[in-house]
């Protein structure tokens, strides 16, 4: 009778640790499957992006992209669009290609190195004569460039900015004198820190570096008849980006109505 009892007592025992360690051994699945429903997928995009939209890129639009996806890091790599080809070509890994010239990016579609179907002819800018905001000159047109000695203007050879000023000025009869007269830049943010500082006493940018910088003023606008088409900045998925779904997610962002009015606020003009 009493090893009966010891028997079932044992057994009882045995009972209460089987329930106990299926009880700890359920605690610490459901532990771990908590954790990992709570981890978020990291991404992280490159963006290679004309100069000229660095300031709008950087204060305005990627926090903005960031704050709604926390999961996501994005930099920036800003140059000339001509300078950022190039570094496509030789295998820059950026996810998204934001060009102020429709040339290049039609360059990196027709190599297949930008998906030719995610292209968006987004944007629209304007060339412009700035002088140093501190000038005494009383220019107002460009045919006043002829009185300059310095003369500040993008690389036609790949900056867009410069190109532009070439083929428009050319237009006007101005390119033999500037080109004579010309401090090249290597991007238009280079060609808006010369004439901000004083080095150069007239530079062409877009109407949005103007904008920028309270140290250079507008003086002229270049028409829009001489040039053969708007300068129009269109926006791509590179081909060979990892982060294909993130990227076409801030492409899309790039196109919402927030974000228009970043663009719109900084000079830019919607190309509808």
């Amino acid at each position: 009778m009493k090893h009966n009892h010891s028997v079932k007592i044992l057994s009882l025992v045995l009972l209460i640790c089987l329930f106990l360690t299926a009880c700890a051994s359920k605690n610490k699945n459901t532990t771990i499957s908590s954790s990992s429903n709570s981890q978020m997928e990291e991404h992280h995009l490159l963006i290679a992006a004309a100069a000229s939209l660095e300031s709008v890129m950087e204060e305005r639009i990627i926090p903005a992209f960031v704050k709604k996806h926390p999961e996501t890091t994005i930099e920036g790599n800003y140059d000339s669009s001509g300078k950022l080809q190039t570094q496509i070509e030789k295998g820059l890994e950026a996810d998204v290609f934001f060009s102020a010239s429709t040339k290049q990016m039609h360059t990196l579609v027709s190599q297949n190195l930008v998906v030719k179907k995610s292209v968006v002819p987004l944007l629209q800018n304007q060339l412009v004569m700035i002088i140093p905001s501190s000038s005494k000159v009383d220019w107002k047109k460009f045919s006043d460039l002829k009185k300059a000695e310095m003369i500040a203007v993008g690389d036609p050879t790949s900056v867009p900015a410069g190109q532009y000023a070439k083929k428009g000025l050319d237009s006007l009869g101005y390119w033999t004198y500037v080109k004579e007269h010309a401090s090249f830049g290597t991007n238009v943010t280079e060609v808006l820190n010369w004439v901000a500082e004083g080095s150069a006493q007239a530079g062409l940018v877009y109407a949005t570096d103007a904008a920028s910088n309270n140290k250079v003023k507008v003086v002229a606008v270049l028409p829009k008849d001489t040039l053969n088409e708007p300068i129009i900045y269109p926006v791509g998925l590179i081909g060979k980006s990892k982060e294909k779904a993130m990227a076409k997610e801030f492409m899309a962002f790039l196109e919402s109505k927030e974000v228009a009015k970043y663009f719109e606020n900084t000079g830019f003009i919607l190309n509808k």
